[in-house]
């Protein structure tokens, strides 16, 4: 695409650099300080490169070097680049959960971009938060940006099997809790499950996140699957810079993509990939953020609309993300359901997403299925209510043994996860296949962050008789490389007094997922009185930003961000004279 020239006096930089006062001056005498030349930026567009690079983050740790190649781009596009580093939240080792941090890289996403001279941004990310906290800071701000995602890892290999990373660290770890395997074979894992840069390679929340970003329109076509360490990571990193400069010179701001139907669109791309349960939550909060109203309601109804077509570990059975990239990628999936998209709306590359797709193709069809092939007949992700969830939950069906989708156990549960780690082999616990294995306290205020510990571990003593799946039940959320019958995201949750605090151990609860019912059989009298007997449990934090997230910390069902973040309102641009 191309668009006339912005003059100077038309960039927001302008107020930095162009006018004809002391703090202009004091401006264009520092980034003299910094060895950059007038003729190297005064007059161009700037755009922030905000980067998520760490050197703890192994999805991000590439993003140095493709900053480069962003910053390239920008350079030959005629824009000013300017590198920021922000907050990397790594998802492998940020405790409890680096969902506690995502808001927090929003409000610095939000407050630098708005804070300094630039007129647009490239957002670096990837790993499971950085996509949602970039993209909502971004859009509360509202200036021209492009999306870079950090692209999936090579796949795993382990004496002739090929990895997914997560998905075959639960399935192994299961494995040698039942006696399969030993601790050589775990030794041999450890260096072949994830083996090299980017994020993880099955559909789990990262490309599922970054996939629904490409769906937004909020990234150049096909980027979202493209691995990590190919070349062709590079050269996407370039053309998102042009295009960075492109739409600071066309105008085109984060709020003219992100329209209603762009997240209608991102909602079926997810359903229709069998994506991770986190992206409902976080497309919740995205769309909060672009003052679009997604609801779980949303989810559900589409979900009856979209088959799943990607045949990717761990809602598929097969295939890994390089094999969907080189199948065609999300312009090739997207190919398969126009009539399900909203084709005339804008992306950062073209004037519509039906020219953005124009001549897409689906090379692999087992990889990408048909619509008359599909990996199941309807979306991969279920919003359940009932008494136990009346705000909501969710549950990805189509990772779960299908005997379970319709199920009656009695409930054994478990106040806290340290507890249930330190007990769940106990056979005094009596827990048997049908029990409903229960964990609370682990919601947005009471884990705190909402941690991925919603795939319960099954008992060893069943793992060692072959069971590998049973009903579990929390206020948690899972990874989206885990796989199960868990059902996740219980609205409002324990720490709140929602229902889930008042199940004891021993009562049915009943799951069917067809009906989109989760219920405790307790008769209403005795849950009443129940509540009056249930206390608060205590603080998590008492000062710190631990204080302010639990002050401020909204339910999962309405996308666990903050209230004075969520709210409608404007906010004055900073006076730069």
């Amino acid at each position: 695409m191309s668009a006339p020239r912005k003059r100077p006096e038309e960039l927001r930089s302008h107020q930095w650099y162009g006018t004809d006062g002391l703090r202009s001056f004091s401006h264009r005498a520092r980034t003299r300080q910094l060895g950059y030349l007038p003729e190297e930026h005064l007059g161009k567009p700037v755009i922030a490169i905000l980067n998520t690079w760490s050197d703890i983050n192994p999805c991000h740790v590439h993003l140095r070097d493709r900053a480069q190649a962003v910053k390239r781009g920008v350079w030959q596009a005629g824009g000013f680049p300017l590198e920021f580093p922000v907050s990397t939240l790594s998802e492998t080792f940020q405790k409890p959960t680096p969902m506690l941090y995502r808001n927090l890289l929003a409000m610095e996403t939000e407050e630098l971009l708005r804070s300094y001279p630039v007129d647009g941004a490239v957002l670096m990310g990837g790993c499971d938060k950085s996509t949602p906290a970039l993209l909502m800071g971004a859009a509360s701000v509202d200036l021209p940006a492009v999306f870079v995602p950090a692209g999936p890892m090579l796949p795993g290999h382990w004496r002739g099997e090929v990895l997914g990373s997560g998905t075959d660290m639960w399935k192994y770890w299961d494995d040698r809790r039942a006696g399969l395997i030993g601790d050589c074979e775990m030794a041999e894992l450890e260096s072949g499950l994830a083996r090299s840069p980017g994020h993880c390679m099955t559909m789990g929340t990262a490309s599922t996140l970054t996939a629904a970003a490409e769906a937004l329109g909020v990234t150049v076509p096909g980027a979202s699957s493209i691995p990590a360490v190919d070349s062709g990571h590079d050269r996407m990193a370039a053309r998102s810079g042009l295009a960075a400069v492109e739409l600071v010179h066309r105008g085109r701001k984060l709020s003219d993509i992100l329209t209603h139907g762009a997240f209608a669109d991102a909602v079926t791309t997810v359903l229709g990939l069998g994506g991770s349960t986190n992206a409902v939550i976080h497309l919740i909060a995205m769309a909060g953020r672009a003052g679009v109203r997604l609801t779980l309601d949303d989810f559900d109804r589409i979900a009856r609309t979209v088959p799943v077509l990607a045949n990717v570990r761990p809602g598929g059975r097969t295939y890994l993300m390089e094999d969907f990239h080189f199948a065609g990628g999300l312009p090739g999936f997207l190919s398969r359901i126009p009539d399900l998209l909203h084709l005339d709306r804008p992306t950062v590359s073209h004037d519509t997403l039906r020219e953005q797709l124009d001549g897409a193709r689906v090379h692999h069809d087992d990889v990408i299925r048909t619509r008359d092939n599909p990996v199941a007949s309807e979306g991969g992700v279920a919003v359940l209510r009932g008494n136990l969830c009346p705000d909501g939950a969710v549950i990805k069906h189509i990772a779960a043994e299908p005997r379970l989708l319709e199920h009656t156990g009695p409930a054994v549960v478990f106040d806290d996860y340290r507890t249930m780690q330190r007990t769940i082999d106990d056979p005094a616990l009596g827990i048997t296949a049908d029990s409903v294995l229960v964990l609370r306290g682990a919601g947005p205020k009471g884990g705190p962050g909402m941690p991925e510990y919603g795939m319960l571990p099954i008992p060893d003593h069943l793992l060692k008789q072959g069971v590998r799946d049973m009903v579990r039940i929390s206020d948690a959320r899972m990874s989206g490389t885990s796989y199960g019958a868990c059902v996740l995201h219980v609205a409002p949750e324990s720490y709140v007094g929602g229902p889930l605090a008042l199940v004891r151990t021993g009562d049915l609860i009943t799951l069917d997922v067809a009906a989109r019912t989760l219920r405790l059989d307790v008769d209403d009298e005795e849950l009443a009185r129940r509540r009056a007997e249930w206390t608060p449990p205590p603080v998590r934090a008492e000062r710190g930003y631990g204080a302010l997230y639990t002050e401020q910390i909204t339910q999962a069902d309405t996308g666990c961000d903050f209230e004075f973040l969520a709210r409608p309102g404007t906010v004055r641009e900073p006076y730069a004279g």
